[in-house]
């Protein structure tokens, strides 16, 4: 029954947030279309801005996972995680989301080939995607493309919520399924 209802407000929830916001617009005599344009062309500057920060950020990435890293660290994290309720097929998943959102998604499909999305492992890898962010991505790309150089409390500040997103995940996750 739970289910039933989460799935059809979600069916309707971004057309109603961006119908919404163009009815908001229109209401303020904005112009919308206009506004929209000047907005896209910012965002392509900064896409420009960022591109070298992501390229090196996915360079080590990807050297990471290419190297085993990421295997040692699961085998020999995965005891622990599975007494806490989080299976040990999970852990990549919340090792590389605070790194990048495009490792994730293919650390979560990997699950999801392998285990099924409706599976419990699937379910917890996507609520671990929704409730943590990609904390180094953010800080090398955006930090980096407008020039601050100290971080100074964002990373811990990130990485705590990181670690309550994914504790709050592992938790819900075995509540609800």
């Amino acid at each position: 029954m739970f289910e039933n209802i989460v799935n059809a407000i979600s069916l309707y929830a971004i057309p109603f947030i961006v119908v919404s916001i163009v009815l908001f617009g229109v209401f303020k005599k904005v112009n919308v279309y206009e506004t929209f344009t000047d907005g896209a062309k910012d965002g392509f500057k900064t896409a420009v801005t960022i591109i070298p920060f992501l390229v090196g950020m996915l360079v080590a990435i990807g050297v990471f996972r290419a190297s085993g890293a990421l295997d040692l660290i699961t085998n020999a994290l995965s005891p622990i995680t599975n007494k806490i309720g989080m299976p040990g097929e999970v852990l990549p998943m919340a090792l590389i989301r605070p790194l990048s959102g495009g490792g994730a998604s293919g650390v979560m499909n990997d699950l999801f080939t392998t285990y099924g999305p409706d599976s419990l492992i699937g379910r917890m890898a996507s609520v671990m995607n929704g409730s943590t962010e990609t904390t180094f991505y953010v800080l090398a790309v955006y930090f980096g493309a407008v020039g601050i150089k100290k971080t100074r409390h964002a990373l811990p500040a990130g990485l705590i919520a990181d670690a309550v997103g994914l504790i709050t995940a592992v938790v819900v996750t075995n509540m609800m399924f």
